[in-house]
Protein backbone atom coordinates (compact mmCIF):
# COMPACT_ATOMS: atom_id res chain seq x y z
CA UNK A 1 0.00 0.00 0.00
CA UNK A 2 1.18 3.37 -1.04
CA UNK A 3 1.89 6.19 1.92
CA UNK A 4 -0.38 8.29 0.63
CA UNK A 5 -3.63 5.50 0.51
CA UNK A 6 -2.22 4.68 4.25
CA UNK A 7 -2.65 8.47 5.02
CA UNK A 8 -6.16 8.73 3.55
CA UNK A 9 -7.14 5.77 5.33
CA UNK A 10 -5.58 6.52 8.56
CA UNK A 11 -7.23 10.20 8.38
CA UNK A 12 -10.28 8.67 7.52
CA UNK A 13 -10.26 6.24 10.49
CA UNK A 14 -9.59 9.32 12.61
CA UNK A 15 -12.74 11.04 11.70
CA UNK A 16 -15.14 8.13 12.29
CA UNK A 17 -13.45 7.72 15.60
CA UNK A 18 -14.35 11.07 16.46
CA UNK A 19 -17.90 10.32 14.95
CA UNK A 20 -18.27 6.71 16.77
CA UNK A 21 -16.30 6.67 19.84
CA UNK A 22 -16.47 10.93 21.07
CA UNK A 23 -19.74 12.16 19.52
CA UNK A 24 -22.47 9.54 19.22
CA UNK A 25 -21.94 7.89 22.85
CA UNK A 26 -21.73 11.83 24.48
CA UNK A 27 -25.20 12.67 22.62
CA UNK A 28 -26.43 9.30 24.12
CA UNK A 29 -24.79 10.00 27.54
CA UNK A 30 -26.57 13.62 27.91
CA UNK A 31 -30.03 11.88 26.52
CA UNK A 32 -29.96 8.91 28.53
CA UNK A 33 -29.44 11.03 31.77
CA UNK A 34 -32.33 13.50 30.55
CA UNK A 35 -34.72 10.25 29.95
CA UNK A 36 -33.79 8.75 33.36
CA UNK A 37 -32.62 5.78 31.52
CA UNK A 38 -30.21 3.83 34.40
CA UNK A 39 -29.09 0.99 32.25
CA UNK A 40 -28.30 3.16 29.54
CA UNK A 41 -26.27 5.73 31.68
CA UNK A 42 -24.55 3.04 33.12
CA UNK A 43 -23.47 0.90 30.30
CA UNK A 44 -22.15 4.35 29.00
CA UNK A 45 -19.99 5.45 32.09
CA UNK A 46 -18.68 1.75 31.51
CA UNK A 47 -17.90 2.99 27.55
CA UNK A 48 -16.27 6.22 28.68
CA UNK A 49 -14.36 4.45 31.34
CA UNK A 50 -12.75 1.94 29.15
CA UNK A 51 -12.30 4.41 26.34
CA UNK A 52 -10.22 6.57 28.08
CA UNK A 53 -7.72 4.12 26.82
CA UNK A 54 -7.93 6.15 23.73
CA UNK A 55 -7.08 9.58 25.31
CA UNK A 56 -4.35 7.88 26.86
CA UNK A 57 -3.11 6.51 23.76
CA UNK A 58 -3.66 9.87 22.26
CA UNK A 59 -1.03 11.15 24.37
CA UNK A 60 1.55 8.99 23.73
CA UNK A 61 1.24 9.35 20.30
CA UNK A 62 2.05 12.50 21.08
CA UNK A 63 4.92 12.17 22.52
CA UNK A 64 6.28 9.16 20.08
CA UNK A 65 5.84 6.36 22.17
CA UNK A 66 6.16 3.10 20.23
CA UNK A 67 3.79 1.50 23.12
CA UNK A 68 1.23 3.75 22.04
CA UNK A 69 -0.07 1.14 19.13
CA UNK A 70 -0.43 -1.50 21.08
CA UNK A 71 -2.29 0.18 23.56
CA UNK A 72 -4.29 1.80 20.64
CA UNK A 73 -4.96 -2.15 19.59
CA UNK A 74 -6.08 -2.87 22.88
CA UNK A 75 -8.75 -0.43 23.11
CA UNK A 76 -10.23 -0.93 19.95
CA UNK A 77 -10.68 -4.84 21.09
CA UNK A 78 -11.89 -3.85 24.89
CA UNK A 79 -14.25 -0.89 23.65
CA UNK A 80 -16.78 -3.78 22.10
CA UNK A 81 -15.83 -5.91 24.51
CA UNK A 82 -17.21 -2.98 27.03
CA UNK A 83 -20.40 -2.54 25.26
CA UNK A 84 -21.88 -6.35 25.12
CA UNK A 85 -20.20 -7.87 28.32
CA UNK A 86 -22.75 -6.80 30.67
CA UNK A 87 -25.39 -9.44 31.54
CA UNK A 88 -27.07 -7.36 33.77
CA UNK A 89 -27.52 -4.32 31.80
CA UNK A 90 -28.18 -6.18 28.76
CA UNK A 91 -31.20 -7.48 30.14
CA UNK A 92 -32.25 -3.92 31.46
CA UNK A 93 -31.59 -2.33 27.88
CA UNK A 94 -33.57 -5.55 25.80
CA UNK A 95 -36.80 -4.84 28.22
CA UNK A 96 -36.55 -0.78 27.28
CA UNK A 97 -38.29 0.36 24.06
CA UNK A 98 -38.25 4.15 22.66
CA UNK A 99 -36.34 5.22 19.85
CA UNK A 100 -32.96 5.60 22.65
CA UNK A 101 -33.05 1.78 22.67
CA UNK A 102 -32.71 2.06 18.84
CA UNK A 103 -29.90 4.87 18.87
CA UNK A 104 -27.98 2.82 21.44
CA UNK A 105 -28.54 -0.72 19.96
CA UNK A 106 -27.80 0.97 16.42
CA UNK A 107 -24.28 2.47 17.91
CA UNK A 108 -23.13 -0.38 19.98
CA UNK A 109 -23.00 -2.84 16.26
CA UNK A 110 -21.49 0.11 14.52
CA UNK A 111 -19.01 1.40 17.25
CA UNK A 112 -18.20 -3.17 17.57
CA UNK A 113 -18.10 -3.07 13.46
CA UNK A 114 -15.47 0.37 13.72
CA UNK A 115 -13.48 -0.75 16.07
CA UNK A 116 -13.24 -4.38 14.34
CA UNK A 117 -12.13 -3.02 11.08
CA UNK A 118 -9.72 -0.59 12.53
CA UNK A 119 -8.15 -2.97 14.56
CA UNK A 120 -7.48 -5.00 11.65
CA UNK A 121 -6.76 -1.90 9.34
CA UNK A 122 -4.24 -1.11 12.83
CA UNK A 123 -2.47 -4.78 12.85
CA UNK A 124 -0.23 -4.68 10.09
CA UNK A 125 1.39 -1.26 11.94
CA UNK A 126 1.76 -3.31 15.23
CA UNK A 127 5.80 -3.39 14.45
CA UNK A 128 5.85 0.22 15.04
CA UNK A 129 5.37 -0.79 19.01
CA UNK A 130 8.92 -2.42 18.42
CA UNK A 131 11.19 0.96 19.35
CA UNK A 132 12.17 4.27 18.55
CA UNK A 133 13.62 3.32 15.46
CA UNK A 134 10.72 1.24 14.29
CA UNK A 135 8.56 4.51 15.33
CA UNK A 136 10.47 6.72 13.17
CA UNK A 137 9.77 4.70 10.13
CA UNK A 138 7.52 6.84 7.10
CA UNK A 139 4.19 4.25 7.23
CA UNK A 140 4.30 4.50 11.66
CA UNK A 141 4.70 8.35 11.09
CA UNK A 142 1.46 8.38 9.52
CA UNK A 143 -0.37 7.00 12.09
CA UNK A 144 0.87 9.60 14.48
CA UNK A 145 -0.23 12.50 12.57
CA UNK A 146 -2.99 13.36 13.82
CA UNK A 147 -1.72 12.95 16.94
CA UNK A 148 0.72 15.94 16.45
CA UNK A 149 -2.31 17.48 14.70
CA UNK A 150 -3.88 17.61 17.78
CA UNK A 151 -0.99 18.30 19.81
CA UNK A 152 -0.54 21.75 17.97
CA UNK A 153 -3.53 22.78 18.51
CA UNK A 154 -3.75 21.89 22.82
CA UNK A 155 -0.11 21.50 23.80
CA UNK A 156 1.62 24.01 21.73
CA UNK A 157 3.29 24.96 24.42
CA UNK A 158 3.73 22.08 26.36
CA UNK A 159 7.06 19.92 25.76
CA UNK A 160 7.48 16.28 24.49
CA UNK A 161 9.11 15.41 27.75
CA UNK A 162 6.04 16.46 29.62
CA UNK A 163 2.99 15.21 27.75
CA UNK A 164 5.70 11.63 28.25
CA UNK A 165 5.56 11.39 31.68
CA UNK A 166 1.31 12.72 31.58
CA UNK A 167 0.28 9.81 29.45
CA UNK A 168 3.09 7.60 31.00
CA UNK A 169 1.38 8.55 34.66
CA UNK A 170 -2.25 7.88 32.78
CA UNK A 171 -1.45 4.61 31.70
CA UNK A 172 -0.27 3.37 34.90
CA UNK A 173 -3.28 4.53 36.81
CA UNK A 174 -5.18 3.27 33.95
CA UNK A 175 -3.34 -0.67 34.23
CA UNK A 176 -3.69 -0.52 38.23
CA UNK A 177 -7.67 0.42 37.53
CA UNK A 178 -7.62 -2.76 35.25
CA UNK A 179 -6.26 -4.99 37.24
CA UNK A 180 -8.16 -4.25 39.81
CA UNK A 181 -11.29 -4.82 38.14
CA UNK A 182 -9.76 -7.90 36.98
CA UNK A 183 -8.59 -9.40 40.28
CA UNK A 184 -11.16 -8.35 42.34
CA UNK A 185 -14.71 -7.33 40.92
CA UNK A 186 -14.80 -9.60 38.08
CA UNK A 187 -13.93 -12.33 40.77
CA UNK A 188 -16.69 -10.99 42.72
CA UNK A 189 -19.38 -9.58 40.41
CA UNK A 190 -18.60 -11.74 37.41
CA UNK A 191 -20.59 -10.30 34.40
CA UNK A 192 -22.88 -8.05 36.40
CA UNK A 193 -22.31 -3.95 36.45
CA UNK A 194 -24.02 -3.65 39.31
CA UNK A 195 -23.15 -6.17 41.46
CA UNK A 196 -26.35 -7.80 42.04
Amino acid sequence: MSLQMLRTLVWTDCRLALVFLVFFPLGLLVWAIIENAQPISRLLVVYWRVASLLLITLYLMMAQVPLSFITLFVALLLIPASLWFWVDLNEEIDDRRGKLKVALTTWRWATTLFCLVSATGLSPSLGCAGSKAAIAAPQCQIWLEPAYGVAAIVHSSSGVGRINILATLALILYGFYFGYFLLFRLSKQGRSATGY
